[in-house]
């Protein structure tokens, strides 16, 4: 049998290299604060910079820091909280920001990081904006949403549904491989953004119609409990009507999803399909339900909970 093997390399460094603590332990007891990225980089082969986080770097400064370190190594630099935390990256308040912080970034040539791997599930056309503007600055990129929740993440039982160059997946599998169970190629940039969304958006009308179920079982003073069962137990029974079946019996945990969450992705799922020429009727429905029960005061709750406010509708 042919076999495919792919040859990649896994790059392991620390957070941060600037620490007065590792005097005398990982550095020389007398070093300067100066030296300590030269002296780092003929140790470890990739670090992640922090203080990006409090001010954006200039382009003198990076090219001082890739100055000082070998060819082959890599660069990981954390976002400007401008982006991530002031603006909550949202598209239009972040593009300057995101602009500049790229246009810099050039100055680290080949030693910034290689593959930028986006995991939110967000809408398709902000997905391809990233992976152009990502491909501008000489970076490569995935989008790699996964399937799964809180306690698949932490078993490395998910599913990654990725778009891109499959060259670039295969450079990057290993280390996708040990947070799943399986990583999918679904085609160009937005693919695996747009399977996403059609996984979400399936869920989501099951949900609501799961509730609409249930509010028909107390509108007829049927027993609740056995209702449930022969839905959860019968052909309805997915995978999503049990895991809702087990939030109502109060034995669900913490949210795994939210509701606000749920009714963002069916609005995305609805937007993309209506500029396929697609009219998703069941998810325009299932939508203005998880609207209903966002302004009922049930946003943050599990998504699950859709059903206590269509019941209270």
């Amino acid at each position: 049998r042919n076999a495919h093997v792919t040859t990649s390399r896994v790059l392991a460094g620390a957070s941060g290299y600037s620490f007065k603590e590792w005097k005398g332990n990982f550095y020389p007891e007398k070093i300067k604060p100066e030296e300590m990225l030269a002296y780092y980089a003929e140790r470890l082969p990739t670090v992640e910079i922090n203080n990006t986080f409090y001010r954006m770097p200039n382009t003198a400064m990076l090219e001082n820091w890739a100055s000082l370190t070998p060819e082959g190594f890599r660069f990981a630099i954390k976002a400007s909280r401008r982006i991530t935390h002031m603006a909550r990256l949202k598209v239009e308040a972040v593009a300057d920001s995101v602009d500049f912080l790229y246009r810099n970034l050039a100055a680290l040539g080949a030693k910034r990081g290689a593959v930028l791997i986006e995991s939110s599930t967000l809408s398709v056309g902000w997905v391809k904006e990233l992976a152009d503007a990502a491909l501008r600055c000489g970076c490569e990129f995935l989008d790699a949403p996964v399937t799964g929740t809180k306690p698949h993440a932490a078993s490395g039982e998910l599913i990654f549904l990725v778009g891109g160059p499959i060259n670039v997946l295969e450079s990057v599998r290993p280390v996708l491989s040990v947070m799943s169970r399986e990583v999918i190629h679904l085609g160009p940039h937005g693919s695996g953004a747009m399977m996403k969304l059609i996984n979400n958006f399936v869920c989501g009308v099951q949900a609501a119609s799961f509730a609409e179920g249930l509010a028909m079982v107390d509108a007829a003073g049927l027993d609740q409990a056995k209702a449930v069962r022969i839905l959860t137990e019968g052909a309805p029974g997915s995978g999503i009507v049990k895991r809702i079946a087990t939030q109502l019996s109060g034995e669900g945990g913490d949210p795994n999803f939210t509701v606000r969450l749920m009714a963002k992705d069916l609005a995305y799922a609805v937007q993309e399909a209506s500029g396929k020429g697609i009219r998703l009727q069941t998810a325009a429905s299932a939508l203005e339900i998880f609207k209903k029960a966002v302004a009922a005061g049930h946003g943050d709750k599990d998504f699950s909970a859709v059903t206590k406010a269509f019941n209270k509708a």
